[in-house]
């Protein structure tokens, strides 16, 4: 998958699972997300990571998440790219 597409995923999973009803759309890879967004919460992280497993077939352990890795759209992003 391109880095395109990754990046696209990433924010139509935001946008579904913070119900942010298409804001995500207009973030870049620079938007800030864990303590910016005030809907990334716990437990939205816990279902953005159950959403990422489910539709990518990801396995995500927990030693492979800590908060850089949702600092930011493109951190995301790349988390995501480095594991499919």
């Amino acid at each position: 998958m391109e880095n395109a597409q990754v990046l696209g995923h990433v924010l139509r999973l935001l946008d579904d699972v913070l119900s942010l009803n298409g804001r995500a759309q207009t973030f870049t890879r620079d938007t800030a997300l864990l303590g910016a967004l005030p809907e990334l919460d716990s437990m939205a992280v816990v279902n953005l990571i159950a959403g990422l497993e489910e539709q990518l077939g990801l396995v995500v352990d927990d030693d492979d998440i800590d908060g850089d890795t949702f600092a930011t759209v493109g951190s995301l992003a790349d988390f995501v790219a480095a594991r499919i």
